[in-house]
């Protein structure tokens, strides 16, 4: 699908328009074939990244995978050669050192804990993809506070949700937290919340996510009401009006491929919302049927299920995985990989 600016027949102005409304998701494959990090699970990551693509074209969005010379025919071969790009990331999380606020975006400073802990590993791999943007024409401002694409979870409508790692990270008290948030973002309302594992990346998108505007579904926590209720608390203080929607959390940590990012298996707020549809994971368990129930009741965005079995153990999935580019950025990006 391309961008079309001439005259054209009303008919084809619909479809154009479609296509000017199309989320760009863009994906990265495993930095090399040979790093030793990944290649016990090479190939799931890439049928993950194939069925996810797949699904995101058949229904009205746009992908780009970019990908390291290793794996570029195995993509194209599976997805064409015209959504691939022979660039390099060093990191799969496109999430979190990419850009956060798709409405508007900003590159905050990626945190040491997305590398384990190495804040030089973690500025390495955001500069690379700092480097990308600038090859393809795109300027976003950028600031020295720490967070990860994974702690910003908004409703394109000014509401945001964070966890506290953030005033940590960035030794803020939540007042100047949110002035300098709201500063960045033009958010006008910010909730932080405690994350339900304390350590490691505390991302709230393991914990709610927005289904509409000032709508979130959370994860339920009948193991710790005490949690689940100071958690709805501190969203209603932040974030006014706010519906909530408990959802059913049938979490997996049987399998955990790394201890310091632990599981996302079964966590089915970790979804990539964007202005039409949610792309929910789904983990070949009888839960997702009762998951996709539920968030359709709460949402009039169409919800398309994603099978995230193959890459949940790791600590992430359909969100985790995506960055999100719309309007003007996308058009960009999309004219670079085109060239």
């Amino acid at each position: 699908m391309r961008f079309v600016y001439y005259a054209i027949p009303f008919f084809i102005m619909i479809a154009t328009t479609m296509t000017a409304r199309a989320e760009l998701i863009v994906l990265a494959a495993p930095p090399s074939h040979f790093d030793s990090y990944y290649e016990d699970v090479m190939d799931e990551i890439l049928a993950f990244h194939v069925a996810y693509a797949r699904e995101i074209e058949k229904n009205g969005d746009e992908f780009i995978i970019l990908s390291n010379d290793n794996l570029y025919e195995a993509y194209v071969e599976q997805l064409g050669e015209e959504n691939v790009l022979r660039v390099p990331m060093l990191d799969i999380w496109m999430r979190d050192f990419t850009v956060l606020n798709t409405e508007s975006p900003v590159m905050f400073r990626y945190s040491a804990a997305g590398q384990g802990g190495r804040q030089g590993d973690a500025d390495t791999v955001q500069e690379e993809f700092a480097t990308l943007l600038e090859e393809a024409g795109l300027s976003v401002p950028e600031t020295d506070l720490i967070n990860d694409g994974g702690n910003f979870v908004d409703d394109y409508a000014g509401n945001v949700v964070l966890s506290r790692k953030f005033l940590r990270d960035n030794d803020l008290s939540e007042a100047e937290a949110r002035k300098k948030i709201s500063a960045l973002t033009q958010a006008k309302n910010i909730a932080f919340i405690e994350a339900d594992e304390q350590g490691g990346l505390e991302h709230a998108d393991g914990v709610v996510s927005f289904v509409d505007e000032n709508t979130l579904i959370i994860n339920s926590y009948p193991e710790d009401p005490e949690y689940a209720r100071q958690l709805k608390a501190d969203l209603r203080a932040g974030l006014p009006n706010v519906k909530i929607h408990e959802i059913v959390t049938p979490y997996d940590g049987s399998e955990i491929y790394d201890a310091r990012f632990g599981s996302a298996c079964g966590l089915y707020t970790n979804a990539l919302v964007t202005p039409e549809r949610i792309y929910l994971p789904q983990f070949g368990i009888p839960e997702d049927k009762i998951a996709l129930e539920q968030v359709r009741t709460a949402t009039s965005r169409e919800v398309v299920p994603i099978a995230s079995h193959q890459v949940c153990h790791m600590g992430g999935g359909v969100r985790c995985m995506s960055l999100q580019l719309r309007g003007e950025e996308a058009r960009k990006f999309r004219s670079y990989v085109q060239r």
